[in-house]
């Protein structure tokens, strides 16, 4: 097939008429395309992937994120810019992945400040209410579909591929909120060094406080992951920033904050009990506005004044991730506990108290979005689900409010009959209702299929919870869960649910 206007990133082979051919070489004639819906090239197509991302500017009146949608005719996969006045749709998931849309209205944007860069912007459009009718007579895995790219740009293919179409963002956020990590760019299962460490010259972490504000050079540190924190974005605009993330791990009794591009290349290496040979760090004084994870059950003093800096440059931390076959007890390094309570005594914990707790779900909420409080500069969202788990200590289940936790893996597929283990839970002890636990910002969450290998597992509370469900019956447990739904928790107050109820009498 010869075509002056476009080409794929796979072999050139016939094909059958393209809708998103057709408009890409009507784009090479006019500046700005309409299609009306009569016209013989109007067709739909199927949305197959949508990517959020901070904007290179705000927009007045609009919020401060851009997106990429990237949609298939069944022939070809095209990547495009969502023009902005139609964010709304993406906010009110009525623009969403599997849906059907009619594009009325397009053009094409040439990036001046990267030659051969160009790609297209959908500027209006219409959203079928049912599934793509596109993907349902579909035979080949969308994803082995070629990509549509201008002729002269194929190079473009390379940067369509996990990344921005705009060229100043160099990563994607989760499409519902800023904590979770999203795209190939975070790595993850990469294997543990089995390099031979000189530990004969390493500093420990309660002689940190007093080298702070002295000139010193710095020794290695060996230290083990206590707990992990969820990831937190502070982009905002104008911020000379690829990645800007940091995540702080409470490693032995002191944070330790991965900054920036370290977050996407260890985030996700860096668990509980992790050992870590730590080189080139910095220390600074610790933010004042720092979470930190209730630890009085370690029984070890925790420094807050300072915090250690692992940086990617200036100086560029060598963070070296030791396989546990390779940690030797002679090094000292503490164990990691955790305080799990069971529903029996939920009643007898003061609010506020962390607790790790251990349950069978029985009822999972929707996920749900909220926009954070009191932040200045882009909109930053969170996540969250209610779920009853119980353990078999008491009539009453678990009543738990989950954020994301930068596991959307586990997350986003917690379902009825998981075991789901959740760590640094806070307990809300609400008059005239039942207790509840909410996240904190170290809290994980694991269900069936991430349990092994967590130090948890061999807690005593935890060892009962799994003989107690080896009495259960599957079918007695499955008619008593649920799924989905609006769930409101605490309870109003019974005097207003009386008087609204009167109100439409």
């Amino acid at each position: 097939m010869e075509d002056n206007s476009s080409s794929s990133s796979s072999p050139v082979t016939a094909r059958q008429p393209s809708f998103l051919q057709r408009t890409l070489e009507r784009l090479s004639s006019t500046q700005c395309l309409k299609l009306q819906p009569e016209d013989e090239d109007a067709a739909p197509v199927a949305v197959i992937a949508l990517q959020r991302y901070l904007s290179e500017q705000q927009h007045d009146g609009l919020d401060s994120y851009s997106y990429d949608v990237t949609v298939t005719d069944g022939v070809w996969r095209a990547k495009c810019v969502l023009h902005p006045g139609l964010n709304h749709l993406v906010s009110s998931n009525t623009l969403r992945t599997g849906g059907g849309i009619h594009i009325t209205q397009c053009s094409f944007v040439y990036n001046e400040r990267r030659l051969g860069h160009g790609y297209m912007c959908v500027e209006k459009l219409r959203c079928d209410a049912r599934r793509s009718a596109v993907l349902q007579v579909l035979t080949r895995d969308v994803s082995s579909l070629p990509m549509l790219v201008k002729h002269g740009m194929e190079r473009s293919v390379l940067l369509q591929s996990d990344v921005p179409l705009q060229v100043s963002r160099k990563h994607y956020l989760s499409l519902w909120n800023n904590d979770d990590p999203e795209g190939d760019v975070w790595s993850s299962g990469c294997p543990s060094a089995d390099t031979v460490l000189d530990v004969s010259k390493i500093t420990l972490l309660r002689s940190l406080e007093s080298s702070f504000r002295n000139t010193w050079t710095p020794l290695p540190l060996l230290v083990k992951i206590i707990h992990k924190s969820r990831l937190r974005y502070y982009g905002k605009f104008g911020l000379k920033i690829d990645y800007p993330y940091q995540s702080a791990d409470q490693s032995g009794t002191m944070s330790l904050v991965l900054w920036n591009e370290l977050c996407p290349e260890f985030y996700q290496r860096l668990n509980v009990g992790t050992v870590l040979y730590l080189q080139n760090y910095t220390l600074k004084q610790s933010y004042s506005k720092r979470s930190h994870p209730q630890m009085d059950h370690h029984r070890m003093k925790t420094f807050n004044s300072v915090e250690i800096c692992l940086n990617p440059r200036k100086p560029a931390s060598v963070i070296t991730v030791i396989s546990p076959k390779r940690v030797l007890p002679q090094w000292g390094l503490p164990d990691v506990s955790y305080q799990f309570a069971t529903r029996s005594e939920l009643e007898n914990l003061s609010n506020n108290a962390a607790c790790d707790v251990i349950g069978l779900v029985t009822f999972v909420g929707r996920i749900e979005r909220v926009k954070s409080k009191g932040n200045v500069g882009p909109e930053k969202y969170w996540t969250y689900r209610w779920i009853h788990a119980v353990d078999g200590t008491s009539g009453h289940p678990f009543i738990l409010e989950v954020f994301s936790s930068s596991q959307p893996e586990i997350f986003n597929h917690i379902c009825p009959m998981t075991y789901l283990v959740c760590t640094q839970m806070r307990v809300c002890q609400v008059e005239g209702s039942l207790p509840y636990l909410t996240s904190s910002c170290e809290t994980e969450t694991f269900i069936t299929g991430y349990h092994k290998g967590q130090p948890y597992v061999s807690d005593p509370k935890v060892k009962s919870f799994i003989q107690w469900t080896k009495t259960l019956k599957d079918n007695i447990v499955l008619q008593k869960t649920a799924v989905g739904g609006y769930y409101c928790y605490p309870h109003p107050p019974k005097k207003y649910t009386q008087s609204t109820g009167r109100c439409f009498r």
